[in-house]
């Protein structure tokens, strides 16, 4: 008995040896020498408030149409009455856009853009609205939004009065708190739609009568609506929010993705909620209906609704059926889809609850770093109510959908404590491997840019997704992609990151495959195209209607 003990001992001992030597993919942070010379401000010196906790977002988009990715980071800023008089030094901090030169470096042109907003800015939605061809820049702030129209030349006009799209000035009593936005054509109208989440209604004199030494628990203020806004023949959007049944004043939402759940056609709503059970909208013919509590993903495996931030979709154990991650503060929740319209909490089990029990998860990503055929997770970490640092997390899939933290054997960033809030995953080396891009909020004040050395040493390819009528039917859009005996169930939906956007290209790891049989595209058209032995290790962009047309090499 102990002899065989010891052969299995000797057998998973080589086994993960093996497994290590097979993925020798590491990061390498190249933050300065990329020329990013970002530094976030929470507008203060002293980090006292929910607002100064929440953190900014990151997106990603290409302004310029180089087909190479360029970054948007948003910034906080000083504000009279909120900001301690301190914090004066931080006034007129703005957003910064950086343009990928395409050979590793950065130049920030938001002056020249046009785009370097002053105002509190919490996250950027990035699409082509009127299908011109270029992509447009929503910019969500606490206080007025601003929609930025892209020239075509490398600059933007604000025509967010021509929009209508700045939102009120109160919500509940107070200003208005826009932590995101999800783009989508809810009603098949070939326009673009804008469902725009907002916070909590945050009172800067309130002290909680329970911690007066530290800031109010989100439980104390009031919600603020989350908003849908229909967009009109003429390019204006109107608030028909009421008219879906969509209007709950008083719910915290921290982040919107949007996708078919249940696969029956019609895109659906996964709002991630503060400290109240997240809702989960099912749409039937523009009736929405929150069935998140039947379905098993309103709260964490202990019942709780908790600081949730955003729901990260994708298949953790390749059956096909998409799952559901939610970080939060506590130790997160994954919801494994059952294939029913009823999901399981695999917290536990899984590993993930394990890795981040008491680090305080913020921006999460499902995504296949090594290129092996399965999604790994990314989650930024770092407590709310203090300032007080974690290690981020690198978790690893074993293909099955159990995870264990490889972020120390990959790179010194994942060994050092910080305080994390938004990330976005992005190629933007153009290299077939996902880099990752993460913004803190901590004395530090530096973001990190990790690029992924070695994880193009496993086949891959990418997919830029275009509808027959612009992205109305792209977002959402199901992709199917086939090889051998197996095959990979994705969803182009890039807006899945707390205040984030991660690059909007389709990734796919391959492994060791060296073709794809077929890739099969369900626009949200209803339209189905099937695309024979395409090309891999390189990006395709594929157009409704015409397949195939570009490849980015």
């Amino acid at each position: 008995m102990k002899t065989r003990y010891s052969y299995f001992l000797i057998f998973f001992f080589f086994s993960g040896l093996l497994s290590a030597q097979n993925n020798n993919v590491h990061f390498t942070d190249v933050t300065q020498q990329a020329g990013i010379d970002f530094r976030y401000t929470f507008g203060d010196t002293i980090y006292g408030n929910i607002l100064e906790s929440s953190g900014s977002g990151i997106t990603i988009f290409d302004y310029n149409n180089d087909k190479f990715p360029d970054l948007y980071m948003l910034n906080g800023t000083y504000i009279k009455g909120i900001s301690d008089p301190s914090g004066k030094i931080y006034q007129n901090t703005r957003n910064k856009l950086y343009k990928n030169n395409g050979d590793g470096t950065f130049t920030d042109v938001s002056k020249e853009a046009g785009v370097d907003d002053p105002a509190w800015g919490m996250a950027a939605g990035a699409i082509d609205y009127d299908n011109d061809g270029d992509e447009d820049l929503y910019v969500l702030n606490y206080g007025p939004n601003v929609f930025y129209r892209n020239n075509g030349d490398g600059t933007f006009t604000d025509i967010t009065r021509q929009t209508g799209l700045q939102g009120p000035e109160k919500l509940n009593g107070f200003t208005k708190w826009s932590i995101g936005v999800a783009f989508w054509d809810f009603n098949h109208d070939n326009r673009l739609d804008a469902l725009v989440g907002n916070f909590l209604a945050f009172d800067p004199d309130y002290i909680s009568p329970k911690t007066p030494h530290m800031m109010p628990h989100p439980s104390e203020y009031k919600g603020q609506a989350t908003m849908l806004y229909q967009q009109m023949p003429d390019g204006s959007f109107k608030d028909v929010t009421k008219k879906y049944g969509l209007f709950f004043p008083d719910s915290k939402c921290m982040g919107l993705t949007i996708y078919d759940y249940d696969n029956d056609g019609d895109l659906d709503i996964f709002q991630a909620n503060d400290h109240q059970y997240n809702f989960l909208f099912r749409n039937d013919n523009l009736k929405f209906t929150d069935v998140a509590v039947a379905s098993g993903v309103a709260a964490n495996s202990h019942g709780i609704g908790t600081g949730s931030m955003h729901a990260t979709i994708g298949d953790i154990d390749g059956d096909g059926l998409i799952d559901i991650l939610v970080s939060d503060l506590r130790y997160g929740a994954l919801y494994r889809n059952t294939g029913n319209g009823i999901f399981e909490d695999i917290t536990e089990q899984s590993g993930v609850a394990g890795a981040l029990a008491g680090k305080g998860g913020w921006a999460a990503a499902l995504f296949d770093y090594d290129n092996d055929g399965d999604l790994d997770i990314f989650i930024a970490t770092g407590t709310a109510e203090e300032l007080i640092l974690q290690y981020p997390l690198l978790l690893e899939n074993d293909g099955k959908g159990h995870f264990r933290n490889v972020g120390p054997e990959k790179c010194s960033y994942f060994s050092t404590k910080r305080s994390g809030r938004t990330a976005a995953i992005w190629d933007y080396d153009n290299d077939g491997d996902l880099d990752i891009i993460v913004s803190h909020i901590d004395l530090m004040a530096t973001p990190a840019l990790l690029r992924n050395d070695g994880g193009n040493h496993n086949h891959w390819m990418g997919m830029k997704l275009r509808g027959a009528n612009g992205d109305a039917s792209a977002i959402g859009a199901r992709v199917t992609v086939e090889y051998g005996n197996k095959k990979q169930v994705l969803i182009n939906q890039w807006s899945t990151s707390y205040l984030s956007n991660h690059d909007p290209r389709v990734h796919v790891g391959l492994g060791k495959n060296t073709s794809v049989d077929r890739i099969i595209i369900q626009w949200t058209d209803g339209k189905k195209e099937v695309y024979n032995n395409p090309d891999i290790d390189r990006y395709l962009y594929i157009v409704e209607g015409k397949g195939i047309i570009t490849e980015i090499k």
